[in-house]
């Protein structure tokens, strides 16, 4: 028993030594590892601060680069701008210049001693009553003769011409005039008679204007105005699409679009030629409207109410500007009560002809100088 004791107390000692060495191992490794965490984290540290730096010195660069850009930016926009303005500048000149040379070839050619305009309207004349609701009656204020014609409805391919007004205003006038017949029929009441010729908008064409010798017979030329006749001139006329006018200057068509929200646009036109000499967009609205007029280069559109009423003229447009509209009283038709399907203005007597409620009607105007 003494012998077991002895052999085994050396292996436990040596047990013990290597339990002592290995907890030292541990503790040097443990020791190690500290050492080795912090020298990281230390330089973990430093990169963080590097990498701060590196980010601010980003930052920094950034903003000048932004700046930069905004700089550049800011001497294009400027350039730009300049250039614009330049450019703008020089098509405003070109506009203007080319306006005022437009303005004065329509002078010349719309004989720009022609300056009165409309003041007022003196009185009216009762000259026949022929019962038809619409119609159209005229002198040729191209012709030194004292011939009436007479244009009843709004449809019609019958021409009355009567020698003179008194034999117009006999009883049995229809017995004593001489009948016309038109190849194919008039739409509306917007026709004219001018220096022996019928100009006309025919029936069941769009735009199609009829040039009709009176004398001979037989149609001498036509034409299409274009825009025209898709939409009444005047709300309160339907049937009229293409309204023709005589002034001082010749021979004018007086129409609405569409395009224009309705309002009055009006086409000089060449009565020789049968060709388009100029247009005009009106700000005359042919809503409420129920006639117009042309006298001395200037547009005048009548209004009324759909029930009928006192008419008026409170639409002005001179295609020259040489009258100041916005200036212009409203001109009210004197003693009368009713409805217009159509005014017709005569430059070699300064008077109107108008169709109202079947009645014929001669109004003598009040005219002064323009301004």
């Amino acid at each position: 028993k003494t012998k077991y004791l002895t052999v085994s107390n050396p292996i436990k000692k040596k047990s013990v030594f290597l339990l002592e060495k290995c907890n030292q191992d541990i503790l040097d490794y443990v020791e190690e590892f500290r050492d080795f965490s912090q020298m990281v984290l230390s330089r973990l540290a430093g990169l963080n601060n590097y990498k701060a730096e590196v980010k601010n010195e980003v930052e920094n660069l950034l903003t000048r680069i932004e700046r930069a850009q905004r700089d550049i930016d800011y001497f294009g926009s400027v350039t730009d701008s300049n250039t614009c303005i330049e450019v703008h500048e020089d098509l405003v000149k070109q506009q203007l210049f080319e306006e005022a040379e437009e303005k004065q070839k329509l002078k010349l050619m719309l004989n720009a001693s022609c300056d009165h305009m409309l003041a007022g309207i003196k009185s009216l004349k009762i000259v026949k009553k022929t019962g038809d609701k619409h119609g159209s009656w005229m002198k040729d204020p191209g012709k030194k003769h004292t011939k009436i014609y007479l244009l009843n409805g709004s449809v019609n391919n019958v021409i009355l011409e009567f020698a003179n007004i008194m034999t117009f205003m006999e009883d049995n006038h229809t017995l004593k005039a001489r009948r016309v017949t038109l190849p194919s029929p008039w739409e509306g009441t917007g026709h004219i008679i001018y220096q022996g010729f019928l100009f006309y908008h025919r029936y069941g064409s769009l735009n199609e204007i009829i040039k009709f010798n009176i004398q001979k017979r037989n149609i001498a030329d036509q034409m299409l105005l274009p825009g025209a006749g898709r939409i009444p001139a005047y709300q309160l006329s339907p049937s009229t699409k293409i309204d023709l006018a005589i002034d001082e200057q010749g021979l004018w068509a007086i129409h609405a679009e569409p395009e224009t929200g309705g309002n009055i646009v009006i086409t000089k036109i060449n009565h020789i030629t049968m060709a388009v000499e100029h247009t005009w967009d009106t700000s005359c609205n042919s809503k409420d409207a129920e006639a117009a007029f042309m006298a001395c280069n200037t547009l005048y559109v009548v209004y009324n109410f759909p029930s009928g009423g006192t008419s008026r003229i409170q639409c002005v447009y001179d295609v020259l500007d040489a009258v100041n509209t916005y200036e212009i009283p409203v001109l009210h038709f004197p003693k009368r009560q009713g409805s217009h399907s159509t005014i017709h203005y005569n430059p070699k007597e300064k008077q109107l002809f108008a169709w109202g409620d079947g009645s014929q009607i001669i109004y003598k105007l009040h005219t002064k100088q323009k301004v």
